[in-house]
């Protein structure tokens, strides 16, 4: 195992955190991971926005539907794509995930909070002064765990196949 396959495989939800906060270097650096995920023709058509104040973050959180955790972290990530470009959302979330990631690597645990096609998506575009021409992807809590709950996976076998579905994975 390497460094990059260990932190992907020690990644879980966090939706508990302890209210010390992300220091400003770690959240420059989770950040540059973020713009450098891939985009399809290189249009890198998104904006990152950085929500530590905690009167923004509880509006934040009452705004969703499963992300009233936000209201206690630290930091929320808002990850919004340019929605005439046609694979904003893929691009948006190669982002996300490259954050997430960078954010484990740093000890600092985080959970994805649906924004694509919420309800609640035009409500926090406005909250946090977007553009109309720009759609939320996702939301993105972070923090230093405060409690972490392990969920277990479903097995390679029943997820993976050769081939053809159905197919197991060569042994």
């Amino acid at each position: 195992m390497n460094i990059c396959t260990t932190v992907i495989k020690s990644r879980q939800s966090v939706r508990s955190y302890k209210p010390d906060p992300v220091d400003d270097l770690v959240i420059r650096e989770v950040l540059e991971c973020a713009r450098l995920a891939p985009t399809a023709m290189n249009r890198q058509d998104w904006v990152f926005l950085v929500i530590r104040d905690p009167v923004m973050l509880s509006k934040l959180a009452g705004l969703t539907e499963h992300g009233k955790f936000i209201a206690q972290a630290p930091v929320c990530f808002a990850i919004f794509g340019k929605r005439a470009h046609v694979y904003y959302l893929e691009d948006c979330c190669a982002a996300t995930e490259n954050l997430i990631l960078a954010l484990q690597a740093h000890g600092v645990g985080s959970c994805w909070v649906a924004g694509d096609k919420k309800a609640y998506a035009g409500a926090v575009r406005e909250l946090l002064n977007v553009p109309g021409e720009f759609s939320l992807v996702s939301l993105v809590s972070a923090g230093y765990p405060g409690d972490v709950k392990v969920v277990a996976k479903k097995p390679m076998s029943e997820v993976v196949f050769y081939e053809l579905y159905g197919n197991p994975p060569v042994r």
